[in-house]
C-alpha cells in the first residue's frame, strides 16, 4: 500500500458542532483538516468539493497511516472520538486497524455467504436437488440408470405415445415437492409403507437411488447444510418394502417349440429378432439395445457387444445373423425404433408378455439371459466359455490370468448351443454364412 504522507498539524482543538459547521477548505486547497486535541490523531477533514468526514491519522510500524471514519452527519463528535480510541488501542497493541478492518470484512463476507447458502439449501425442494443430481452424475451413468432416475421422480399425467392413458406418477413423485431440509426418516417410512401395497419392486429400487443420492447431498458445497443425516439408511423403511424376490424363471428344454413359435409370429419383425438373438446370444438387455451395424461384422460373423468392463468380442452365429440381415437399416441402431427418443429398443417386454401368454410360458426378459446358461448344460458347455460369451466376470485366478480363448474357440460352442436349441424348437435351419474354420 502508497504511503501517506504525514501533513504539518495545526494547532489543535475542542471538536464542537459550531468549529466543524464553520470549518472549510480554503479555494486554493484541495482539502483542510481541523484537528481535535483529544483523542490524538482524530481529524475533520474538508474537501474542496464541500464534504466533510473524521479522520484517523497515526504511524503503524514506522509509516504513515490515514483512515476515514465517517461523514460527519452520520457520526457524532463522541462516536468519532470513541472510533479514534479504539484504532489507537489496536496499534498500541501491535495490530494494523487496516488489517483488522480488512479482516472484519472478510469475516463478515463468509458469514453472509454461508447464510445465502443455508438459506439457499433450505428453500431448495427434492425435485430441483434431484435435476442437478442426476445432470452432475449422468456422464457417468449407463442410460437405463439415468432412465430410472427420471421414471421414479416423473410427475406423471403425460399422455402416452401408444395409448390414450396417461402415465402413472413415479415412486418418488410425492416426495417431489417437499423441501430437502424436510425430508425426515418418518416421512420416508409413511412413504415405504404406502408404496408397499403398491408396487415394492419399484420402491425397493426408488430407496437405493435415493440414499446414493442423499450421500451426494451430503457432500455438495450447498446442498450438505440441508441434508445431515441419510434418511433413506432407514431400517423402517427398507423392512416395510421387503425383500427382493429371487428369480428363477429359465426356459425349459420341452417349452422351447411353444416360446419360439409365439415370438416368432410377433408382427414387428425388429422386436422379434431381438428376442431370439437375447436368448441365443444370452447377453443383458442392454448390451443388445444399444448394438450398433458397425458392431456387427458379417464378413468375420463376429458381434462387439459394449459390456460393463467394456466391449467384448463374440461370435455371430448363423441364425442370428440370419435374423440381423434383413431389419432396416434406416439409422445407427441394428434394433431401431422410429417412436423412441433414444431411437433404438427400449423395453420390448409387454410384447414379450404377450407372447410368454400364448404359449403358456410365464418368462422375463433376464429369464432369456438365464435360459442360455441353463441350457448350455446340455450339450456340455464349458462354463468358462459360456460365461465369456456371456460376458460374465471371469471366476478364479486361472480364468482371470491366465485363458485366452480365440473367436473360433467361442464359435465352436456357440454354434453348438444354437444348433441345439433350434433343432428342440423344432426349427429346421439351413445356415446361408460361408464356411467358416472350426475347432472340432
Amino acid at each position: 500500500m502508497a504511503k501517506v504522507k504525514l501533513i504539518v498539524k495545526a494547532k489543535k482543538v475542542k471538536l464542537t458542532a459550531g468549529r466543524i459547521a464553520d470549518f472549510r477548505c480554503a479555494e486554493d486547497k484541495i482539502q483542510a483538516f481541523l484537528w481535535c486535541d483529544d483523542p490524538t490523531g482524530l481529524a475533520v477533514r474538508a474537501t474542496s468539493a464541500g464534504t466533510k468526514s473524521y479522520i484517523f491519522q497515526a504511524k503503524v510500524n514506522g509509516q504513515s497511516m490515514r483512515l476515514t471514519i465517517g461523514d460527519i452527519n452520520k457520526w457524532s463528535i463522541e462516536a468519532a472520538q470513541a472510533e479514534a480510541r479504539r484504532l489507537q488501542v489496536l496499534i498500541d497493541q501491535g495490530h494494523d486497524p487496516r488489517q483488522v478492518n480488512a479482516n472484519n470484512r472478510n469475516a463478515r463476507e463468509t458469514e453472509a455467504v454461508a447464510l445465502a447458502q443455508k438459506q439457499s439449501s433450505e428453500s431448495v425442494t427434492v425435485a430441483e436437488a434431484w435435476q442437478t443430481y442426476i445432470t452432475d452424475r449422468k456422464p457417468l451413468w449407463s442410460e437405463r440408470h439415468y432412465y430410472d432416475h427420471l421414471t421414479e421422480m416423473h410427475a406423471g399425467g403425460v399422455k402416452r405415445q401408444r395409448s390414450t392413458a396417461l402415465t402413472v406418477p413415479g415412486t418418488l413423485a410425492s416426495l417431489a415437492k417437499l423441501r430437502l431440509v424436510d425430508l425426515t426418516s418418518e416421512l420416508l417410512e409413511e412413504w415405504a409403507k404406502a408404496e408397499a401395497a403398491k408396487r415394492p419392486t419399484r420402491a425397493r429400487l426408488s430407496l437405493r437411488l435415493l440414499k446414493a443420492f442423499l450421500f451426494w447431498c451430503a457432500r455438495h458445497p450447498i446442498y450438505k447444510a440441508a441434508v445431515t443425516t441419510n434418511v433413506a439408511q432407514s431400517r423402517n423403511a427398507r423392512e416395510s418394502l421387503g425383500k427382493a424376490n429371487v428369480k428363477d424363471d429359465a426356459l425349459q428344454r420341452e417349452q422351447l417349440p411353444a416360446w419360439f413359435t409365439a415370438v416368432r409370429r410377433i408382427p414387428n419383425s425388429i422386436i422379434s429378432a431381438y428376442l431370439q438373438s437375447l436368448l441365443i446370444i444370452g447377453s443383458r438387455r442392454g448390451e443388445l439395445d444399444k448394438l450398433r451395424w458397425e458392431d456387427v461384422d458379417f464378413q468375420w460373423n463376429s458381434l462387439t457387444l459394449k459390456g460393463l468392463k467394456g466391449p467384448r468380442v463374440i461370435p455371430l452365429t448363423p441364425y442370428v445373423a440370419q435374423l440381423l440381415a434383413p431389419l432396416p437399416r434406416r439409422s445407427e441402431w441394428v434394433f431401431s425404433s422410429p417412436t423412441a427418443a433414444s431411437g433404438h429398443l427400449v423395453d420390448p417386454s409387454h410384447t414379450h408378455k404377450k407372447a410368454c401368454l400364448i404359449a403358456g410360458v410365464p418368462l422375463s426378459l433376464h429369464g432369456l439371459r438365464r435360459s442360455m446358461a441353463s441350457l448350455s448344460e446340455w450339450i456340455e458347455m464349458p462354463a468358462g466359455i459360456c460365461a465369456q460369451i456371456q460376458g460374465h466376470k471371469p471366476q478364479g485366478v486361472r480364468e482371470q490370468h491366465y485363458i485366452r480363448r480365440p473367436l473360433d474357440l467361442l464359435r465352436k460352442w456357440h454354434v453348438k448351443i444354437e444348433a441345439w436349441i433350434l433343432e428342440q424348437a423344432g426349427i429346421e435351419f439351413v445356415s446361408e454364412q460361408p464356411a467358416l474354420r472350426v475347432i472340432k
